[in-house]
This record gives C-alpha cells, structure tokens and sequence, in this order.
C-alpha cells in the first residue's frame, strides 16, 4: 500500500481509511492509498508552519542544489515513473515518458532562477530626506498548497512545486483522487535528497475534504489550482475570506483556425496532436476547429485519414497512440454531448462510439472523434469537451473566424496556421486567450508564461512570471543615520 508524505516521513491517514486507485484502461486495482482527512490536513500544515522559517533563510543556491539531486533521483527512476503514471492515469507509455521528460525541464528551469530572483535599490527625491534610499525586498509568502488534477499529474505538480520551493516556501501537495500514485514516488525521491522535512509534503484523499481543508486554513497563504471553472469558483469563495493569493489555470475550449495559406501536412498532424494527445484529455486541447473555405475538403479529407489510423489500445501497449478516457463518467460526458451535436443535425465522419473486442470491455475508451455540420449553439461547440470529439466547422474569411473563435466564455489557449505571419500576428493580438501557437502544435514551454482569459483563469504558472505569485514585495525607505 502506498502512503502519504508528511513531515518528513511517510504516513497513513490518522483514521486509518484508505481507497483503492484503479487503471482506466481494464479496472485492476493499481494500489490503495490513505484517505485522509480534516486531522491529517492539521498535522501536515502545522508541519509547513514550522519548516517555513527555516526554508525561507535557506540560501537560493542550496535551495537549487537540494532540487536539482532529487531530480537526478527522479531521472533515474524515469521508467518506472512513467509505468505507474500509465497505470493510474490511462495515458500511452510515451506520452508519461514525455510527461516526467517535461516535469524534468520545468523543475530544472526553476533550480536555474533560484539564484536569480532580484530586489531593487532606489534613490529618492531628496524634498523627502538628502540621501534617502529606498529598497525592494522580495520574500516568500509562507505555506503554499498546490492542488493538481488527474490529467497531467506530475507537470502541473512541477508547475507549482518548482517556484515555491526555489521562492522559499514550504508547499504541501493535493495530487487528484484517482492519480496520486507517480506523484508519491517523485515527491519521496526529493525529500530523500536532503529536504528539511515539511517542506514538501502530499496528502490523499478527496477534494471536498482535503483539498477545501488546506484552501481554507488560516495558515495557508497561498493556494495554487489547475482544474475546471466551476472548482476555481470554489477556490475563489473558500480562499477570499482570508485574502489568499491565488492562481487558477482552468478550463478551455481553444479554437483552431487554418488558412488557405497553411502547410495543410503539418497542419493536418499538429491538429491530430492538438486534439488527441491524452485521449483529447487537455485543458489547452484544441477544442473548435475552423476551416477556410478553399481549404475545407482537402483538409477534412486528410484529417479523418489521420484519425482513422489513430490506434486506440491499454496505454502499456506499444503502439498504443490513445488510452481510455480517464473515468466513465468522463467517457459519458463525451458521449452526451457528441449525441447532442448529431440530434441538432452534425455528421460523424470518424469515431463516435466506443470501440468493439474484449480488449475494450473493461476500459473507458472512446474513438478519436470528428463532426461536420455542427451548429454553434451544440454542447460540443460551447461547453469544454474533454476527450477526444473534435468539431469542424467551415468559414469565409478571417472576420467570421476571429469572431466565431472568441464567442466562447473560456480563454485559455488558440492557434494559427498561416504562411502569412503579419495576419497570423495580427490574429493573434485579437484572439481573446492567453496563449496563441502559430503554426506550431499545443506544447507549453517553461519559458513562458502561462495562463487564461475569462473563464479559464487568474494569473500565471510557468515563466519567471511564476514566481511573483510565490514573493511578496516589500519597500523600505532608509533615511541617513
């Protein structure tokens, strides 16, 4: 049986309760994991409270040092993470080796900036006091919690671990009810590298109880959210009675837009990635796909050659390109709103359905999915669909799809294929979200600052930008002696 992280040691639920996690793809259990509760949630905080002090006076280097030999630690586990990833997650194998991969980079990026973060001196007018100076100091904020949805476990772990440890705060971690097992691993490995303990910690358990009883604590400073609109609304209701900092990476329905002018090859593939990578499973999926008209056969041809090819499979199979749905009532959502879009008079021209054989029966797969003739008023055009159902839709010119692909209440992502790139820029200044690919697939880069627009969002992860959520800033005015 697997068990939590906490103060340095591992630990069961002080209750003694614990849940099974089982593999999407056949039902197996995969392990069983404490359920913890509002007295675990105590302990663990309590924990954090002490270590902060300590963590915080801790020099940037030796911050970074500690981080970067858990990761070497981290690495050499590498397939052995990804296995287990798969197992609990449903993912292809490859797509858990690119996950760790990229969780990897991100944690690397943050150890880089630790030695980095910067204050400020500045010289005052002297009407206020002759060779006054003033400083600005950044300090951490205090006890961070970070909770981290199913669909990438580990990155959006790493997105939120990373710039508060590097930024001198003590963290403790939410992982998703259904995948917590990977997230376990790694967290032990970089507490083993030396971490003084409660610095970094992980709870099990349900969000209704755990997760609301680490965003409601007093002593809980900052809380970090990657999950669906409707949870960040409640984070919102749960951490502004105490004024909390707060950041909500949420849900998204990204439009796609394909110009006559596009590299129709690689346009055609970085739209299969786009779509069914994670079985469609992303918030930055793309979700709306919007063709010019000059272009609209020929693509949608080649576009359902694509996906017919895609080979659905258990993801510890090789070939495996998607994995099932992450849970049935995951798989049922897509199928309800694919019925919706061919009640209101859309065409199937792939998938629709869940795959027929004994290697499916016990799993929550569902075909990679394409609709033509989909109203803009269908489920799958105004909800977020997160699975792999894809909506094609044909327009005239850059107006109607600029215009189209902004009704929505979601702002998380977009993309532009052009051979043009003056108009995909031009594009990209006015499509309300807040990150735009051109002619590139849907990869987040560390580098960069990520975040949403209206219903997808507040703040930022990634980039340097990341850590301002993780410091507070200062000002001291120092007069002459």
């Amino acid at each position: 049986m697997a068990k939590m992280f906490i103060n340095g040691n591992w630990a069961d639920a002080l209750s003694g309760k614990t849940y099974e996690v089982r593999n999407p793809a056949n039902g197996k259990v995969a392990d069983t994991v404490p359920e913890s509760g509002q007295e675990d949630v105590e302990a663990t905080v309590q924990a954090a409270q002490a270590a902060f002090p300590g963590w915080a006076d801790t020099s940037p280097d030796d911050r970074a040092a500690i981080l970067r030999k858990g990761l070497q630690a981290v690495e050499s586990q590498a397939q052995e993470i990804a296995a287990q990833l798969t197992a609990e997650q449903g993912k292809p194998l490859f797509e858990g080796s690119g996950e760790l991969h990229h969780f990897l980079h991100g944690m690397e990026f943050y150890a880089g900036l630790a030695s980095k973060i910067r204050g400020a001196q500045i010289p005052l007018p002297h009407a206020l006091g002759k060779n006054a100076y003033g400083l600005v100091l950044r300090r951490p904020v205090g006890v961070c919690t970070g909770i981290v949805p199913w669909n990438f476990p580990l990155t959006l772990m790493g997105t939120k671990v990373g710039p508060a440890l590097i930024a001198g705060n003590p963290i403790i971690i939410k992982p998703a009810r259904t995948t917590p097992l990977a997230t376990l691993k790694v967290i032990g490995l970089l507490n083993e590298a030396g971490l003084p303990p409660g610095v970094l910690q992980c709870l099990t358990g349900s969000g209704s109880v755990v997760g609301e009883g680490l965003i409601g604590h007093p002593a809980v400073r900052r809380v970090a959210l990657t999950g669906s609109s409707e949870t960040g609304r409640r984070v919102m209701q749960l951490a502004g009675p105490d004024f909390k900092r707060i950041t909500l990476e949420l849900g998204g329905s990204d439009p796609c837009i394909i110009c006559p002018d596009a590299n129709v090859k690689r346009a055609v593939s970085g739209v299969v990635v786009g779509r069914y990578w994670n079985a469609g499973q992303q918030c930055l999926a793309i979700k709306r796909l919007y063709l010019f008209e000059r272009i609209y056969d020929t693509f949608v041809q080649k576009l359902v050659e694509k996906t017919k090819k895609l080979k659905v499979a258990n993801g510890l199979e090789k070939d495996a390109r998607l994995g099932p749905l992450h849970t049935a009532a995951q798989r049922e959502e897509v199928e309800e709103q694919v019925a919706d879009a061919v009640k209101r008079g859309a065409q199937i021209l792939a998938g629709g359905k869940r795959p027929e054989g004994a290697a499916y029966e016990k799993g929550f797969f569902y075909l990679p999915t394409l609709l033509v003739d989909v109203p803009d008023d269908a489920r799958i055009a105004q909800e977020e669909c997160f699975g792999p159902a894809l909506p094609v839709f044909k327009v005239k010119d850059w107006e109607e799809a600029l215009a189209r692909a902004n009704n929505s209440v979601y702002g998380l992502g977009s993309s532009v294929w052009s051979r043009d790139l003056s108009a995909a820029l031009r594009a990209a200044e006015r499509l309300e979200s807040g990150y735009t690919w051109i002619n590139s697939a849907q990869i987040i880069y560390d580098e960069l600052p990520f975040g949403g627009v209206k219903w997808s969002g507040l703040g930022k992860e990634h980039g340097s930008e990341a850590l301002d959520y993780y410091l507070e800033t200062k000002s001291v005015v120092v007069g002459p002696t």
